[in-house]
């Protein structure tokens, strides 16, 4: 092979996607058998095999059990409005930009005190087992899960207050900068790190994809006085959401 030349198991993938992309095969259509690949490409069975297994872990055909492997939906991705944080509003990021496109959102959360994992720790600069608040999240649009969140804050700092509890409590739902401004931290920056991974068995479960499936990460970190607050992990599937960011110029 030269520099420059694909495999075959990847140029046979890449004529595939492309039927796919323009609709030669259709949502629901049976992509062609091992052997039809074989004798259509003039490739050996390893590669035909090779060349299927590439577009299911890409997302673009599913297997079905007892009957072959089909062409998936693809739906239109999405927008998930990511706009930093406006104090003024007095309500979670997740409210705010879903109201601002016109969304119909609801959501499912729980909390629990845990030790801080080494990860967690060194975002928010503690030790690790340190206590912490963690909050899961499970996001609705429609119904339709979109997006999962899992949030920590040191207890250190909000432990026997008010806003202890994220979703509880007189300030129960109104956001991080909301809820440390009751305890006099002021909220003044905030960063993202945005990366993609496959989804993890749980994760698509409850995102309703299947194994392979790519999803964003968004690590997102609020800092008063450049002390960490709060950090979290925000999980969107990659095929059906953009996160979209909306950033004002000071």
């Amino acid at each position: 092979m030269t520099f420059g030349e694909q495999p075959a198991y990847l140029r046979v993938a890449g004529d595939l996607r492309q039927k796919i992309v323009e609709g030669l095969l259709p949502p629901h259509t049976r992509l062609p058998s091992q052997a039809r690949i074989r004798e259509e490409y003039g490739v050996s069975d390893t590669v035909a095999l090779e060349a299927r297994k590439v577009l299911m872990a890409e997302g673009l055909v599913e297997g079905r059990s007892g009957s072959g492997t089909y062409v998936r939906e693809r739906p239109e991705p999405r927008r998930v409005a990511r706009s930093g944080f406006r104090p003024e509003r007095g309500a979670t990021p997740f409210r705010q930009e879903q109201a601002d496109i016109g969304v119909r959102g609801t959501w499912e959360s729980s909390s629990e005190q845990t030790d801080a994992c080494v990860d967690v720790a060194q975002r928010l600069d503690i030790d690790p087992g340190d206590r912490v608040m963690r909050t899961t999240y499970l996001f609705r649009e429609a119904g339709e899960p979109m997006m999962l969140s899992t949030s920590w804050e040191p207890l250190a700092l909000t432990g026997r207050t008010p806003v202890m509890l994220p979703e509880e409590g007189p300030l129960g739902g109104m956001g991080v900068v909301e809820r440390m401004r009751a305890i006099d931290v002021i909220v003044d920056n905030v960063t993202e790190e945005v990366g993609a991974r496959p989804g993890l068995a749980e994760e698509l479960v409850l995102l309703g994809g299947v194994p392979g499936h790519v999803v964003l990460v968004i690590q997102r970190t609020y800092f008063a006085s450049g002390r960490p607050v709060e950090t979290a992990d925000v999980v969107i599937p990659a095929d059906r959401y953009r996160a979209a960011y909306h950033l004002p110029v000071k």
